[in-house]
């Protein structure tokens, strides 16, 4: 596969770390191999980053016993081979395969998107958006929605104990953040250097980049960026999917 050439200066890829088994949504294949459709979720999370415009080069995160079989299962479902698609080992935790799909990434890209695999339906329009946010000047970018609930502060305590409450946050000034997460590379990366993983690691890298002092802007995100989580987000994404494909709509 040969990369699309891009504007002189701005090179854009995206890394999908997909090296995580999912137990969430059960016994099984891990998360990103369950079908959704028909196709493996992270076939959709790759086609989603392909599509956009601004994308040359997505690096797919897998499981470090299984390289071989993600290749294989990706060259199987007809994605696009005007863009170049690169699979590499992932860590035990995801800030560790973020890091290893960095490493992986060519000298040129200057602006790297970090996409869940388990985020199948992202709308292309987002992802362009946060690409372009980078472009004008941003160093770090997520697209983001409002809260519909309203958000409890609490003390945790054991699972299915009753947890004191000791704060309400203001709703109007909470987001519920998605991905792709948008940042230059040089950001990225030296975020990764300098936060150390603690306990499971990063599960959100503008967190990490946040801490080291670096501004963070929020685009709006899109209702079908949702993760597939629970057997219960599954069935969502089965409904959004078919009407989809209803309408004519990928």
């Amino acid at each position: 596969m040969t990369t699309t050439p891009q504007s002189a200066g701005h090179v854009v890829a995206a890394v999908i770390p997909a090296a995580g088994r999912g137990v969430r949504l059960g016994p099984g294949a891990p998360k990103a191999l369950r079908g959704l459709g028909g196709v493996p979720i992270l076939v959709h999370a790759v086609r989603a980053m392909l599509r956009a415009r601004a994308v040359g080069l997505v690096v797919v995160v897998a499981p470090a016993d299984d390289v071989a079989g993600v290749r294989s299962l990706l060259d199987s479902h007809g994605l696009p081979e005007s863009k170049e698609i690169r699979v590499v080992a992932g860590g035990e935790t995801r800030q560790e395969s973020v890091r290893l799909g960095l490493a992986a990434l060519p000298a040129e890209v200057d602006t790297v998107l970090v996409h869940d695999a388990a985020r199948p339906l992202v709308p292309v329009d987002t992802v362009e958006a946060v690409a372009a946010a980078v472009r004008a000047g941003a160093p770090a970018v997520v697209p983001a929605l409002p809260l519909a609930d309203t958000v409890k502060e609490v003390t945790p305590g054991p699972p299915g104990s009753p947890e004191p409450v000791v704060g309400t946050p203001e709703r109007a000034r909470l987001r519920a953040v998605q991905t792709p997460q948008g940042f230059r590379r040089d950001v990225l990366t030296e975020a990764h250097e300098k936060i150390a993983a603690e306990g499971e690691g990063a599960t959100d890298d503008a967190g990490m980049v946040e801490r080291l002092g670096v501004p963070v802007v929020v685009v709006p995100g899109h209702e079908e960026a949702f993760k597939v989580t629970r057997p219960l987000d599954l069935v969502l994404a089965e409904a959004v999917l078919a009407r989809r494909r209803a309408s004519d709509v990928f």
